[in-house]
């Protein structure tokens, strides 16, 4: 299948003469036979047209006849010829570049990203990627976007353990997305995660359970509102009297942890409401393997609807934040603050959904 092909070069607007100067790499001509990358004289030798001409069509000027634009595009299609972005770039005003700081190792975050590609040429800006990781500190991945002159920062991670990014660039407007949180000047789209937790106490509630324990941490992105939200949930239901909880991170082997602790328990509760999809991943393999079922035994709700969490096999009801809608808030936020700088801080919350599954059922002795 044929890559489509975007019109354009970085010859535009170059001083007269440049294009005998340099390759359209920004690379010496000398050097042009230690590497393989077609050039717009590769594509004006295989159409037998001039590179003037060539540079017209694939900087969508005018001045080429259809016929002949559509040979030399068919041509750059053919030979795998593709413009160099960044030489283009460093001789506009603008980049229009968004900076994204993640990890991937939380399935919702690699979510958000997906959407924030879908939606982010809607609003004439292409995205740069930068993740923290294990090996990977913050301030490397900061540093290493902010070589790639973007215009504003969109940041849906932290390597803190309280939640609270530090060291943020200063000079570029920054958009909290999802659950991190800063000093300083910022905009934010946040989860309204005190609803999140209503609709899952709620749901477990309605099938008829009421000892209902919560895993998760008390500090972190989302934790503390999490948290509370639960709690609030189980008083508004009458069952202030069953609040149960179990501390743990946003990990599989936190969730492998907190069943080993339920499985020591005499009394067991009837469900379970994890802080998000990747800590119930972790409980329900452990109660699998010790012979624990999933529901008829022990009922799971998770937070996030990541993909997995929609795998056949997982099948795990779960709180859904609305990834596109997170991230067309997100870059709104990005453009508005772009546009003008002095408008005051931005705040949206984004209310969430709940997918119900195969991993929550009514309780076995109701």
């Amino acid at each position: 299948m044929a890559v489509p092909f975007r019109p354009d070069s970085i010859w535009e607007d170059q001083p007269e003469g440049k294009a005998d100067m340099m390759e359209e790499t920004g690379t010496p001509l000398s050097s042009k036979k230690s590497r393989e990358r077609p050039t717009m004289k590769d594509i004006a030798d295989h159409v037998g047209m001039s590179r003037q001409l060539v540079s017209i069509v694939l900087r969508d000027a005018e001045g080429a006849s259809e016929a002949s634009r559509q040979r030399v595009l068919d041509a750059a299609r053919e030979l795998g010829y593709y413009p160099d972005e960044s030489a283009r770039l460093l001789r506009q005003r603008r980049s229009g570049q968004l900076g994204v700081l993640f990890t991937m190792r939380q399935p919702f975050e690699v979510d958000l990203v997906d959407a924030l590609y879908r939606q982010a040429a809607d609003f004439g800006y292409r995205l740069v990627l930068s993740t923290v990781g294990l090996g990977r500190s913050q301030d490397t991945a900061l540093d290493e976007l902010m070589r790639q002159r973007i215009e504003a920062l969109i940041v849906l991670t932290t390597e803190s353990p309280d939640g609270i990014i530090h060291r943020l660039p200063s000079g570029i407007p920054i958009v909290l997305l999802g659950g991190p949180q800063a000093a300083g000047r910022h905009d934010e789209v946040h989860v309204e995660n005190e609803r999140g937790m209503e609709l899952a106490v709620g749901h477990l509630v309605e099938l008829g359970h009421r000892r209902i324990t919560y895993i998760g941490p008390s500090v972190g992105p989302n934790a503390a509102e999490r948290l509370a939200g639960y709690a609030a949930s189980m008083r508004a239901q009458g069952l202030q009297d069953l609040i149960d909880t179990i501390e743990a991170d946003y990990t599989e082997d936190a969730g492998y942890a907190a069943a080993l602790h339920l499985l020591e328990r005499d009394e067991r509760p009837s469900a379970l409401v994890c802080a998000n999809d990747r800590c119930a991943f972790g409980v329900m393999e452990t109660l699998l393997r010790e012979g624990v079922s999933v529901p008829q035994d022990i009922s799971i709700v998770g937070f996030d609807d990541s993909t997995v969490a929609r795998l056949p096999f997982i099948d795990l009801t779960s709180v859904r934040p609305n990834p596109e809608l997170m991230a067309r808030m997100g870059l709104e936020a990005a453009a508005r603050r772009l546009a003008n700088a002095d408008d005051p801080e931005w705040y949206q919350s984004v209310p969430p959904t709940l997918a119900v599954r195969g991993s929550s059922s009514p309780p076995a002795n109701r």
